[in-house]
């Protein structure tokens, strides 16, 4: 079933920008330009582009905050601006930069705050807590106030506060930005195992791509308010030509004019003693393995996977 349906979504803003000296003039911004998109219950969705791409936009419409310019959009078939009380209580929001605790209260009464506000049952807000508890490491400062915490603490309760509802689909953006690496674990480990469930769909905004590696199966990739991929982080390789490489590390020189089917040499160091091939598409590397050690001794061998921050800083470049 599909739990978010847009259909031609739209997004212009008027802007006054400078024609003179004392004279400014309006202009029609494109923020998102027609988006047909659909994503299905229990799928965890990343959602990139670089700055300015449209996608904090396209959230804020998802989520009822914007009205959008044209087009249609559903959210648990829910239109977010007319049914955002609705809505509030079938979604939840994570923004990495902003709070829905509060500050001077202890993160424990936050949460209390937070079960009547959605008026969830004692036993089934309990639960959820307790889980939370549990996978994301809270006990050691529920009873904190907010402004003490750390950025890693803090997100962690921000996560917990966004599912004490029983949200169906969970809207992340950045969620893990400024965070030291064992936070960003943290999250990543909890996330990963919260979308393993299917119980909760999961949209990820980010510019940290190893989230989205860790996360997502699905990727969607929009640049200038329109979709510009969508579909695995594999296809995504495929298409724009990443290779995995091999780093072979050789007792003797190959022979001059060598040649090794199903792969292309890069470089050779080390006097001729290290040599780097990108695989061809169709390749196994076990194959180029074997006919590299009808050629030369070999003492060790790495292989490389393609890195995703080059293929989609090349995609933006296209």
């Amino acid at each position: 079933m599909s739990v978010i349906t847009m259909r031609g979504l739209r997004k212009d803003f008027t802007v006054r920008v400078r024609a003179g000296r004392l004279r400014r003039e309006k202009r029609t911004v494109e923020a998102v330009a027609g988006i047909d998109l659909t994503v299905e219950a229990g799928e965890m969705v990343g959602y990139i582009g670089p700055n300015g791409a449209g996608k904090s936009t396209t959230l804020k419409m998802l989520t009822g905050v914007l009205t959008p310019s044209s087009g249609e959009v559903s959210v648990c078939g829910l239109a977010p601006v007319p049914q955002r009380t609705r809505l509030a209580l079938t979604i939840g929001v994570v923004f990495g930069q902003r709070s829905q605790l509060w500050w001077d209260l202890p993160l424990r009464d936050s949460f209390a705050l937070l079960r009547h506000i959605y008026r969830v049952p004692p036993d089934a807000h309990a639960a959820r807590l307790r889980r939370c508890r549990s996978l994301l490491d809270l006990d050691e400062f529920l009873d904190t106030p907010v402004r003490q915490l750390s950025l890693g603490q803090r997100m962690r309760g921000e996560l917990t506060a966004a599912l004490l509802h029983g949200p169906s689909v969970l809207f992340l953006d950045e969620p893990t930005i400024g965070l030291d690496v064992v936070s960003k674990q943290a999250v990543r480990s909890f996330l990963a195992e919260l979308g393993a469930t299917g119980d909760v769909t999961l949209v990820l905004t980010t510019h940290d791509l190893a989230d989205i590696e860790r996360l997502c199966r699905r990727l969607v990739v929009i640049d200038h308010g329109r979709v510009v991929h969508d579909g695995t982080i594999e296809a995504l390789h495929a298409r724009y030509g990443s290779r995995r490489r091999l780093v072979v590390d050789l007792d003797t020189p190959l022979p001059p004019g060598f040649a090794v089917p199903g792969a292309d040499l890069v470089s050779l160091e080390a006097d001729g003693h290290r040599a780097s091939f990108d695989l061809l598409s169709s390749s196994a590397a076990g194959a180029v393995v074997a006919e590299l050690a009808t050629l030369a001794s070999m003492r060790d061998l790495s292989l490389v996977e393609p890195d995703i921050e080059d293929v989609v800083a090349r995609l933006y470049r296209a």
